[in-house]
């Protein structure tokens, strides 16, 4: 197998991957309070999702460590095509809170079992072929696939929607089968060798995941940095992704199920653009938390302006500016991540990572969804958005320590004025030799979202 080969086949994996999941993204919320949940129960249910997550991430972590990434991607996509149709069952016979929080924490396993594997086989793979190019361009190109994707899945979605809400979920079954027979066919462990794996072995295996973890992931202080940005930034984006579906609607004055698949699509079209800039911003920055600051610093304006305007259109612009940067900041994190960690522990480290997100969701859906049922959504975007200043000091502390990981591989370049934001520490030059061995900054750690 060649490099090219593990690119296009990573490529074509999740791209079909988030085509089917992204079926009901742009009409999830308001599935739910079709159902007969209010918006706080929502949030509550989309809650036992992200706990679920969490939960499960050290475990799936194991397996993907263990017995493989292809196995661990092939248990998600089984376990999502179940749990999705058991939504359009629980709605169907009317069942109520618990029921559906029950199925999200399942769905929740589900995702936990993709979250990391499919970036550590990827590495794996094309540290195996002899890959020597750069990491950010094939995670870049790889978001602008998934955002493509994206954008037709929850075009889709919100066509199927208007037609019956329960539809994006049927259909999004019959994809996921598909999906398993590609990913049977063409995703195979490369560079990573699966190794037996008991469930009686389990308990030790989580301990000692849970052990490399701490040692290789929080216990360096880079990664635990960027936990701390996930934990904030992704706990808000998990609740603002699904509240802006009725908020929304109700500045637009319009109960059009289809524009909430046609905005879905537009934050896709954002996530793509803010991915396509990531090589571009990068010729004239020569630093990887150059980028990362900007970005959240743009990123807290515009989610504070959702809450404030009173304008569909400019409510919708101030969004798309969110997916943007998720867009850039996306692949710029994982480079850093990728080459910072070591391959044996790479998909646990990542699944921790990940983890540490999904506990900011879980704080953010619960709390920002009982301030939507009390006072607004409105006031949620604000508060969540205010919440997201505390990610700007974090980033500036990663800048501080210099990492090796933080500097553009391939690339020896001056940070210009007009690119390093104002107050923070630059440096005159930076030398871009590439990290290996599982160093940064230089230093050797041992090895592990």
């Amino acid at each position: 197998m060649t490099s090219q080969r593990v690119i296009a086949s990573y490529f074509t994996i999740a791209g079909l991957y988030t085509l089917a999941a992204a079926l009901i993204w742009g009409v999830n919320t308001l599935f739910l309070l079709h159902a007969g949940l209010n918006i706080f129960e929502v949030f509550i249910a989309n809650a036992a999702f992200t706990a679920g997550s969490v939960i499960f991430e050290i475990p799936t972590g194991v397996l993907a460590d263990t017995r493989g990434r292809r196995a661990s991607f092939l248990l998600s996509v089984t376990i999502l095509l179940a749990t999705t149709l058991a939504y359009v069952a629980v709605a169907e016979m009317g069942g109520g809170l618990l029921a559906f929080s029950l199925v999200s924490i399942v769905m929740g396993l589900g995702f936990t079992f993709y979250s990391g594997a499919v970036e550590a086989w990827l590495v794996d793979a094309l540290k195996a072929t002899g890959y020597d190019g750069q990491l950010d361009r094939v995670f870049a190109r790889g978001s602008m696939v998934t955002g493509t994707a994206m954008l037709v899945g929850t075009v889709s979605g919100g066509l199927l929607g208007s037609l019956d809400l329960s539809l994006p979920y049927v259909v999004r079954a019959a994809m996921l089968a598909a999906v398993f027979g590609v990913a049977f066919a063409t995703m195979h462990d490369v560079g990573f060798t699966p190794r037996v794996f008991r469930l009686a072995d389990l308990p030790q295996e989580m301990k000692k995941v849970a052990r490399e973890s701490i040692a290789y992931g929080w216990h360096n202080r880079s990664i635990r940095l960027f936990m701390g940005c996930a934990f904030l930034q992704w706990g808000f984006i998990t609740w603002g992704f699904y509240a802006w579906q009725p908020y929304f609607l109700e500045l637009l004055g319009k109960d059009a199920i289809w524009v909430a698949g046609v905005v879905a699509a537009l934050i896709s079209l954002s996530i793509v653009a803010g991915n396509a800039l990531v090589d571009w911003i990068s010729q004239f920055c020569g630093r990887r938390t150059t980028l990362l600051l900007w970005a959240a610093a743009l990123q807290t304006v515009a989610a504070v302006g959702i809450g404030l305007v009173d304008s569909f259109w400019i409510a919708v612009a101030l969004l798309m500016t969110v997916g943007a940067t998720m867009g850039i900041t996306g692949p710029v994190k994982q480079a850093y991540l990728h080459e910072t960690i070591s391959s044996k522990q790479r998909a646990s480290v990542i699944s921790f990572d990940s983890m540490i997100g999904s506990a900011g969701g879980v704080v953010s859906q619960s709390g920002l969804g009982y301030l939507s049922r009390v006072r607004s959504i409105a006031d949620g975007y604000v508060v969540g958005g205010l919440a997201l200043l505390f990610v700007v000091p974090l980033l500036i502390s990663l800048r501080r320590f210099g990492d090796r990981a933080d500097v553009f591989v391939g690339k020896t370049a001056a940070i210009r004025g007009t690119c390093a934001p104002q107050g923070i520490p630059a440096i005159s030059q930076v030398d871009a030799t590439p990290v290996a061995g599982g160093e940064a900054g230089g230093r050797a750690f041992p090895r592990e979202t």
